[in-house]
This record gives C-alpha cells, sequence and structure tokens, in this order.
C-alpha cells in the first residue's frame, strides 16, 4: 500500500450537487479497491492560471489516500473517461512529502477552529 495524493479539477458549470456526485462516485471507486482515505478537501470554485477547455475556473478537489499501486491505473482512467474532470495529478507521496501535508492539515485544523 503506497501513499497518494489525488488533485482533480471538475468543470465550473456544474452545479453543487454534481459536484457532490462526481466527487462521491471517485470516492466510492477508491473505496471499493481497498482505499484507505486519510484526508480530503474541498477546496472550491477557484480561477486557474490559464485556460483549460476555454473554462477560466473550475472545482478543485484533493483526496489524500493509501492504495495498491495497480488501482491508480484504473482510477486515472476513470478520470479520462468522465467529461467533467477536466485536469488531475496523482504523485506519490514519499515520508518526507507525508510529513509536510500532517503539518499543512493541522495548520488548517487550527485555522478553522
Amino acid at each position: 500500500m503506497n501513499h497518494y495524493e489525488t488533485v482533480f479539477i471538475l468543470n465550473p458549470v456544474l452545479s453543487d450537487v454534481q459536484v457532490k456526485e462526481t466527487v462521491s462516485k471517485f470516492e466510492d471507486f477508491l473505496t471499493s479497491r481497498g482505499a484507505k482515505f486519510v484526508a480530503k478537501e474541498d477546496w472550491g470554485l477557484k480561477k486557474m492560471a490559464y485556460e483549460i477547455q476555454n473554462k477560466k475556473s473550475g472545482f478543485y478537489t484533493l483526496f489524500e489516500f493509501t492504495v495498491d499501486p495497480s488501482v491508480i491505473i484504473q482510477l486515472e482512467t476513470e478520470f479520462r473517461r468522465d467529461e467533467r474532470v477536466m485536469r488531475y495529478l496523482t504523485v506519490s507521496l514519499d515520508k518526507n512529502a507525508i510529513a509536510w501535508a500532517e503539518r499543512r492539515r493541522a495548520k488548517l485544523n487550527v485555522k478553522a477552529s
């Protein structure tokens, strides 16, 4: 089981309900294949640095999870098949990146409280 972080951008013309359905679709996809979620963050509608598919903004979501490496290929295939996903990036986290992500989450939790 490797530690991964995935960020994906959804089309900005989607309603809140459609965004939640899409995010839960990918959550269910991962959990059905044995993934254990460490963190899920909804970053909301953000302006992008450059246009993608003639759109200037998108709904950003971050998943941090542990899963078998073979599942990542299946996940990225699902991202490609879904027209609501404009971009995605999955990276494998090493021990330093995991520690940094934990510190970042702790700092966000302090701000939220």
